[in-house]
Formats: structure tokens, sequence, C-alpha cells
């Protein structure tokens, strides 16, 4: 066979880099079609593959969109502060994770409510926990350890739905708005009801 010199050669993608390219194409498709208008052709001709490479491993739309979504979620960390108080902390993490996730989550819900949720089967719960993970907004676990170490939180003492609570609320917040809640708004969920609540315990 004889190539075409002018077009640059296409290199051979296997194994966790193609799957990787794979999911940000859908990604990227996701976000400029919508998932109404998405296509296993679509995002096939996105990731310069064919569509049998897609099923091999997704059986079907829905199951690639979802794991797109949560391949950008996994993708996109936000790194923990270390300001050298748990206040400060979370002051600047809850502002960290609402403005890097707020894009993920409008698009998250958009597909949710564009109609994966009936195409999947599965109830809002459900899907929830498949895009967002057991604690999507609380890696913050070493963030409170710090705090326990400083002896400003009793993790003994302390249950874990008070320290879910302001990653809660700000989960909560960012899907009712799809936008990043308003600086005075984290301040309060830190201020008003999280280190109350801590002191408490």
């Amino acid at each position: 066979m004889i190539t075409d010199p002018s077009q640059p050669a296409r290199r051979r993608r296997h194994g966790k880099q193609l799957e990787s390219e794979l999911l940000t194409a859908a990604w990227d498709e996701l976000v400029e079609t919508g998932y109404a208008r998405l296509t296993m052709e679509s995002i096939a001709a996105r990731a310069r593959t064919s569509e049998p490479v897609l099923y091999r491993r997704w059986p079907n739309k829905d199951q690639l969109v979802l794991a797109a979504i949560q391949h950008y979620r996994d993708t996109h960390p936000v790194p923990l502060p270390d300001t050298g108080a748990l206040r400060t902390d979370l002051l600047a993490q809850l502002t960290a994770v609402s403005e890097a996730l707020a894009p993920y989550f409008a698009i998250a819900a958009a597909a949710a409510f564009s109609g994966l949720l009936a195409d999947t089967g599965l109830t809002p719960a459900q899907v929830r926990d498949q895009l967002m993970g057991a604690h999507p907004l609380s890696p913050a676990r070493a963030l409170y350890q710090r705090a326990h170490e400083r002896g400003e939180l009793d993790l003994k003492r302390t249950p874990a739905a008070v320290l879910d609570l302001p990653f809660d609320l700000v989960r909560h917040d960012l899907l009712m708005n799809l936008q990043p809640p308003p600086s005075a708004r984290i301040h309060s969920i830190v201020d008003d009801l999280f280190l109350p609540l801590v002191r408490g315990a």
C-alpha cells in the first residue's frame, strides 16, 4: 500500500492510553453537542477510530457517557490546601472544588436531564453515585487528619455526617445552580454550620 507522505502517520494506540483518549473524545463530544445529539459514530469520528472499537469496551452510548464523565472527574483532581488551620483549609478547599467542578456538574446534570436517566434505567441516586463517587467533593481526609493532629478536631468524636456536611452542601448548590456558590455562602457553611458542630462534638 502506498502512503501519502503529506499525511501524518497514524500511531497505534493500545490499552489504557487508547481508553483514556476515547473517553476524552467522548467528553469533548458531550460538551460540544450535548447528550441528546451525541452518537457512537460522532465519538468514533472525533477519536479517529471505528465504532466497533467503542463497542468492544462499552455496550452502548449511555455506558460510554457515564464512563467519560467519571474519567473527566478522576483526571481533574483538586489539590488539597495546607494553610495551617482547619477553617482556612476548608474555605480554600470548598472554593477551589466549586470553581473546578462547576463545568463538570453542569455537563453531568444536562446529560441526566436530556435522557441519560431514562436511557440507563438507573435511579437518580444510582446515577449520582456513578458520576460523583462515594464522596465526590470530600477527598479531604488528609485535611481533617491534619486538623486532628493540631488539636482543632477530634476525629473519634466527630460523626462522619458532620465531616461530610460542608462538601454535601456545596454539591447540592452546584447541582441546583450549576455554578460555584458565592463566597458568602461558603463562609456561612463553614462558620455558621460546620465549625459550631465540630466544637460541639
